[in-house]
C-alpha cells in the first residue's frame, strides 16, 4: 500500500515505539511466557518457598501420630503423606539452591519440634495450622486425636491444593508446574479419602 510521504514518515517513526511496547507487554506477563525446563520466575520461587514450609507442617502433623492409637486406614494415610511429601521437600530445596534463593525455615527446624512456635508469616498460608492449633493437636487425648488430626489435614490439604493451583496458573519452570499439578491431583484424592474416614468414625 502506498501511503503519502508524511504518513509514511509517521509510521516509520512510530514503528520502534510499537515494537518496544509489544515486547514490554510480553515480558511483563509471566502467563504469556512458555514453560521452560531451565528458566523460572517469581511464582516458581514463591511456590517452592511456601510449599516447603507447608509440607514441613504436614510432616510435623504426621510425626504427632507416632505412638498414637490409629485405625489401620488412618495409619496408611499418614505413611503415604510422609512417603510423598518428604521427597518433594528435598526436590524444592534443590531448586531454591540452584536458583540461589534462600531455603526457608520450617516448623521442623525448631528444637524438639515445639508445636508452640511456627516460622513467622506461615500462619497466613492457605490451610496452615496456627501454633495454637498445632498445640491443641499435640495435647489432644487419644479419644479425640484421630478425628481432630483428620479434620485438620483436610484443611491443610485444601490449602496446598490452592497454592499448587496458583503455581499451575503462574509458574514458568516446567518441573515446578508438573509438581504442582501432581499435588493438586494427589491431595484432592486424599481429601476425599480423609472425608470418608471422618464419616466412618
Amino acid at each position: 500500500m502506498n501511503y503519502p510521504a508524511t504518513k509514511r514518515s509517521l509510521l516509520l517513526a512510530l514503528s520502534p515505539l510499537v515494537l518496544i511496547l509489544a515486547v514490554a507487554a510480553g515480558c511483563g506477563n509471566d502467563k504469556d511466557e512458555p514453560l521452560s525446563s531451565t528458566r523460572h520466575n517469581d511464582a516458581d520461587v514463591a511456590f517452592a518457598t511456601d510449599m516447603i514450609q507447608h509440607h514441613a507442617q504436614a510432616l510435623a502433623m504426621v510425626n504427632l501420630t507416632v505412638e498414637r492409637p490409629l485405625d489401620p486406614e488412618v495409619k496408611a494415610v499418614t505413611e503415604g503423606i510422609r512417603a510423598a511429601q518428604a521427597p518433594e521437600i528435598e526436590t524444592m530445596v534443590d531448586w531454591l539452591q540452584e536458583w540461589d534463593e534462600d531455603v526457608p525455615e520450617t516448623v521442623n527446624d525448631h528444637m524438639n519440634h515445639d508445636m508452640g512456635t511456627t516460622p513467622e508469616g506461615t500462619d497466613e498460608m492457605p490451610g496452615m495450622m496456627s501454633a495454637e492449633e498445632m498445640k491443641e493437636l499435640e495435647e489432644a487425648p487419644d479419644s479425640e486425636f484421630q478425628k481432630l488430626w483428620l479434620e485438620m489435614m483436610v484443611e491443610h490439604h485444601r490449602g496446598a491444593i490452592e497454592m499448587a493451583g496458583t503455581e499451575v496458573e503462574d509458574g514458568r519452570y516446567q518441573p515446578a508446574v508438573d509438581l504442582a499439578k501432581s499435588i493438586v491431583s494427589s491431595q484432592s484424592d486424599e481429601v476425599e479419602e480423609l472425608k470418608r474416614l471422618i464419616a466412618g468414625l
